[in-house]
């Protein structure tokens, strides 16, 4: 097979010596564009960046991901409003259909599968593939396969994984495209390893070529199911049982698709030096597993970044800086009263929690103590502002009942708004216009999380538990450069440790954060400034897809 691919689907760029080594990213979801909308969040950000970084700094990289027909889903505001879920047919000119189609097995039946193309120069990523089941061949369960991000019906959702990893193996095939290293962001794609076995009938081979992103910071968050309803759903190609447990080790009848990731790549990453340090742990008394290192996850700067403020702060042009800050809290505040008729103050402390809705992510942490979020909300000698957005799973009702929650008890306060549309074009308008980015989760549960690393390249303060990637950023160096809340123990019961927060949370806002902003403006944006300046380049992903290569693929 070739190590080069077919002249239409190359890199219009000759590769940077550091990174000649040919690599494929399989990745659930990607978010490069608010026009194509095939993420639900955090991975799809993450691989999104990658994918641009990969490009800036001309890596022999290309990513594979599937067509999301529907998308993840459209959010809405019922008449009450409480949030509605709307999947409704996304249709891209942009993307290319290569004419490229072949079979996978699902269920003992051939389902088709074609590809399409997204040019580099189109949003500044490497070549990239999107798959999809959408053809006439096949029949409307098989159609139905890449209609929905996550689908919540267990046997579709394996499914839909096979179509990336047997149906992303499948696609280098049919390019004639043999690349060096197979790199799974997260183990949806890790039923390629069978395909791969087939192929070299190594285990050896395998390990060679395979590395692994893990994102799950607790063994039971990764994904496991029956072996024999995944042999029944052909997930393993089409080798016998015995077989596939000799590759992967599992004796009994529940297969850990990570654990399978971590036994079969020759190296594996957590994503953040925390989240490597956990996982090291949890999987410590496993058999056969390879090491695991870790790279901090990071984000496209050049992409996120509002480049006149971005102008104003390497100019030292503090006045331009605090003119602009305010402009594009204004611009965000057309957003706000556009969505909820509430009409924001630039001169107001603003914060923002988006983010998906989850419960270790604790949406509603702040609004737990109903009557002092009163009396913060009503305090017109230190007034604030705060904005919450974000998209629950759609079938995760108790994250939608948190949305809810939130959305009924803004109709109390003028200056609380919760919005819809938490897709990467609000997202960036939320951090530019963000004094302060608030992030909560229950420590140890956040394996990275990085939406504060873009809310601080636009001139946002981290306000945020000691959970994955600040942790690292407060302690660059002895300048403070966020606010972060003191470790509480996560072994006591979740109620306490939510407590505990929660207070740590309102005496560090009432006696450090609206102080620091109302009596003392010139210190606010002195930390502005420093935030700004230690973000970067550690936290640009230039640094990230660099490590990849270094720590990973060579």
């Amino acid at each position: 097979m070739s190590k080069i691919l077919p002249e239409k689907y190359r890199h219009p760029y000759t590769f940077d010596k550091k990174y000649k080594k040919s690599a494929v990213y399989f990745s659930m979801e990607f978010a490069i564009d608010q026009c194509l909308k095939i993420y639900s969040g955090g991975l799809g950000f993450l691989a999104g960046s990658h994918m641009r970084s990969a490009y800036d700094l001309k890596q022999n990289l290309i990513g594979i991901g599937i067509l999301w027909k529907k998308g993840y889903y459209d959010q809405y505001l019922k008449e009450d409003l409480s949030m509605g879920s709307l999947f409704r047919e996304k249709n891209y000119s942009f993307l290319e259909d290569t004419n490229i189609r072949f079979t996978i097995k699902i269920n003992n039946h051939d389902v088709w599968i074609k590809a399409y193309f997204l040019k580099p120069e189109i949003f500044g990523t490497v070549p990239m593939f999107f798959l999809s089941t959408d053809l006439p061949e096949n029949d409307y369960l098989a159609k139905s396969t890449t209609f929905r991000l996550y689908d919540s019906d267990p046997s579709a959702k394996i499914a839909q994984t096979m179509v990336l990893g047997l149906g992303g193996a499948k696609l280098l095939d049919a390019l004639d495209y043999e690349p060096d290293i197979y790199h799974l962001n997260e183990a949806h794609a890790v039923s390629s390893v069978f395909h791969l076995y087939n192929k070299y009938k190594s285990v050896e081979k395998i390990k060679e070529k395979m590395v692994f992103t893990t994102h799950t910071p607790e063994e039971a968050g990764n994904e496991k199911h029956d072996i024999y309803l995944l042999e029944n759903l052909s997930f393993f190609d089409g080798i016998p049982l015995e077989t596939v447990r000799e590759i992967t080790g599992i004796q009994d009848n529940t297969f850990n698709h990570s654990l399978v990731a971590l036994r079969l790549s020759h190296k594996a990453n957590g994503v953040s030096k925390l989240h490597g340090e956990v996982s090291r742990e949890m999987w410590k008394d496993f058999a056969g597993i390879c090491p695991i290192t870790h790279i901090t996850n990071a984000q496209n700067k050049k992409y996120w970044v509002d480049p006149w403020l971005d102008d104003a702060h390497a100019s030292k042009d503090r006045e331009e800086l605090i003119n602009r800050k305010k402009r594009l809290k204004t611009k965000l505040f057309e957003v706000v009263a556009d969505q909820t008729g509430k009409i924001f103050d630039p001169e107001v402390l603003t914060i923002v929690w988006a983010r998906r809705f989850a419960d270790y992510k604790r949406p509603d942490l702040i609004t737990r103590n109903i009557e002092k979020f009163r009396s913060l909300m009503t305090d017109t000698k230190r007034p604030i502002q705060i904005i919450f957005a974000g998209k629950p799973y759609p079938t995760d009702y108790g994250a939608i009942h948190n949305f809810d929650n939130l959305s009924h008890i803004s109709k109390e306060f003028k200056n609380m708004a919760v919005l819809i549309g938490h897709e990467l074009k609000l997202s960036r308008q939320l951090k530019k216009g963000s004094d302060v980015w608030l992030n909560n989760p229950r420590v140890t549960r956040e394996a990275s999380g990085t939406s504060g690393v873009t809310a601080a390249m636009n001139g946002s303060i981290n306000f945020s538990t000691n959970d994955g990637w600040v942790r690292e950023f407060k302690d660059l160096n002895e300048t403070q450069n966020s606010f972060v809340l003191p470790i509480v123990d996560h072994n006591i019961p979740t109620y306490q440790q939510d407590q505990m927060d929660l207070d740590n949370l309102y005496r560090m806002l009432e006696e450090e954060i609206l102080p620091l902003y109302y009596d003392t403006p010139e210190d606010w944006w002195d930390l502005v400034e420093t935030s700004m300046k230690q973000i970067v380049p550690f936290f640009d992903s230039a640094r990230m897809v660099d490590e990849y290569y270094t720590k990973m693929y060579n």
